[in-house]
């Protein structure tokens, strides 16, 4: 049977410092981040003129999961988010398996958002000013998560101001056709569901405030009101962004463009915002990067706690009250598979995890009580079913990869119940 992680007052007990505002903003910057300025081609590669369902699928979703984690982190207010929350609703065990999908999954993340940095940046270093941005968000982090909400809530609103350019500029323009958003005999169910899941990529990042839980002021009422408001915004940007986009484009233009934001600025005549497309895709990769360490550690702090993971990555900062060890393990581990691999075909392994994820946070909502504030029961079964199929739909070298990472995942979990326990 597992036990609380920590009490009220004790020194290992994160601050409550996070209001609605400052959660919604942490959301928003998860979710309105590089995946817009990248997802949209190879989804389109995959769905065709049937983007925008795609992007409707992965939405519907995302609502579910966000609904079931936002119901289980009003319950369950402490960080780690789903590996909690398995834990307390399934067993030990797939709590682990969600947690550790997760951290590996997510950490991959990171380091695919570190050299999306670096690629437009300074395109020549990108590893090493991705190394640099790792370096720079892990002290951020490092120094309290007030710092973090309130760098994020201007990099969310330099990327708005940016993406609100681009489809200003985009709808106005003389070359953009409303004719291009039809749906033609190019969209396949299985293409559509492929690129649901990899444009679920881009609206995962809402589970960032429920891996806050320790950290929000009055968690059963602030998490349910930010989760679906800060995917709510974000639905509204994708969509304006994704049709602007198509009109000036088409559904094939945009499967081949390397940039679409910066190609469908061109296509519009203005070349003039192509450069602050570009800083502004920079700046969204920032803002993914510092909400994504930050939920990772969070996870790895829940982790250590129940010694899952070494220990001492459970330790707080008596001062600045974040999971100092953590952060700097993940800054570690992330800087230096930034500064060593291409990571961007990780996107598609991220997306298998966690999709992994959530679906166990659908199941575990599904044995909440109503008076434990339950859902209504078709939320977290479509939330279960729709994981399921948009994992297993990702293109088949994702699927194999994450299944292996998992399976490595239980096996290691297996090894360390087979040995001998310690009295603590």
């Amino acid at each position: 049977m597992s036990k609380p992680s920590t009490a009220a007052g004790m020194p290992d007990e994160l601050s409550r410092r996070l209001g609605v505002p400052d959660a919604v903003v942490i959301g928003l910057g998860s979710m309105i981040g590089a995946g817009i300025f990248a997802a949209l081609a190879p989804a389109a590669r995959s769905a065709g003129s049937g983007l925008l369902i795609a992007l409707a699928l992965a939405a519907v979703v995302a609502y579910c999961n966000a609904t079931s984690s936002a119901r289980l982190a009003a319950r369950y207010p402490a960080s780690g988010g789903t590996y909690v929350y398995g834990r307390e609703r399934l067993g030990e065990f797939w709590g682990y398996l969600a947690g550790w999908g997760f951290v590996v999954g997510k950490s991959a993340s990171c380091a695919a958002m570190a050299l999306t940095v670096g690629s437009y940046v300074w395109p020549g270093q990108a590893h090493a000013v991705a190394v640099a941005a790792v370096v720079a968000l892990t002290a951020v982090n490092y120094t309290g998560v007030q710092k973090s909400a309130w760098l994020t809530r201007v990099i969310v609103a330099v990327v708005l101001a940016v993406l609100a350019a681009v489809v200003v500029t985009a709808l106005t323009s003389s070359a953009s056709d409303a004719a291009r958003l039809d749906v033609g005999d190019d969209a396949t169910f299985g293409g559509v569901l492929q690129a649901a899941g990899l444009l679920f990529f881009a609206f995962a990042g809402y589970a960032r405030i429920a891996t806050l839980g320790e950290e929000v002021r009055d968690p059963a009422r602030t998490i349910p009101q930010a989760i679906p408001i800060a995917l709510g915004i974000t639905l509204v940007v994708y969509a304006l962004v994704a049709v602007s986009v198509l009109t000036v484009l088409d559904p094939k233009g945009l499967a081949e463009a390397a940039a679409p934001l910066s190609d469908a600025a061109r296509a519009a005549g203005a070349d003039w915002l192509v450069p602050v497309v570009r800083v502004g895709a920079a700046v969204a990769a920032l803002g993914s990067l510092l909400a994504l360490i930050l939920g990772v550690s969070r996870t790895t702090l829940a982790m250590g706690r129940d010694r899952h993971l070494p220990h001492a990555l459970a330790a707080v900062h008596p001062k600045f009250k974040v999971p100092h060890r953590a952060e700097l393990v993940v800054g570690v581990v992330v800087a230096m598979v930034a500064a060593t691999a291409d990571v961007r075909g990780a996107i598609g392994f991220s997306s298998f995890g966690v999709l992994a994820y959530y679906a166990v946070a659908n199941a575990s909502a599904w044995t909440l009580t109503k008076e434990e504030g339950r859902p209504a029961r078709v939320i977290p079964a479509v939330g279960l079913a729709g994981c399921l199929a948009l994992a297993f739909a990702l293109p088949m070298s994702s699927v194999i990869w994450g299944a292996a990472v998992l399976a490595l995942g239980a096996a290691a979990y297996g090894v360390r119940r087979m040995m001998p326990t310690r009295s603590s």
